[in-house]
């Protein structure tokens, strides 16, 4: 099957951008913890498209550089807000709950913050920016931007 007639790539909703950030982060905070050294926003892209082809799934350079840079972020606040040895239990926490088999309060709650880190990004963002996938240089009008869906779905598989 060549790349033309190939299936489409699913969609990366935005329970799968949430999900993706909280994996960087868990890489992120995991690489500090254990080297004192923070992966670049490249090192996260890159990460992130390895994690992404192995559920066949794609996203634009961009994209996965917007949500690397987002999970640097959001694993500096948390590293800045611990002691050593709670952010290791953090992290802990986070690896583990990327098993959808495994519930973690921790997990749940940081889950939620890179929601909310995705959500409010978005919204600072002027309206025919929300949607840096979509860029209007390829004929994308600026309000073609998709709702969020009703129900958010966390798709932790890339991460296996």
């Amino acid at each position: 099957m060549n790349e033309e007639t190939a299936a489409p790539a699913p969609a990366i909703d935005r329970g799968t951008q949430a999900a993706l950030i909280f994996a960087l982060v868990a890489e992120r905070l995991t690489t500090y913890y254990e080297q004192a050294l923070w992966p670049t926003e490249a090192q996260g892209a890159s990460l992130a498209a390895d994690w992404l082809r192995r559920s066949k799934r794609v996203l634009p350079l961009a994209e996965r550089k917007r949500l690397s840079a987002l999970s640097d972020h959001l694993a500096r606040q948390i590293a800045a807000s611990l002691s050593r040895q709670a952010g290791l239990y953090t992290v802990h926490e986070m690896t583990e709950s990327l098993d959808p088999n495994y519930f973690s309060e921790i997990g749940g709650s940081l889950l939620a913050e890179c929601e909310q880190a995705l959500a409010s990004e978005r919204a600072t963002l002027p309206a025919w920016d929300a949607e840096p996938a979509l860029p209007r240089a390829r004929g994308h009008p600026k309000n073609m931007i998709e709702a969020a869906p009703p129900e958010v779905h966390y798709d932790f598989r890339f991460a296996a």
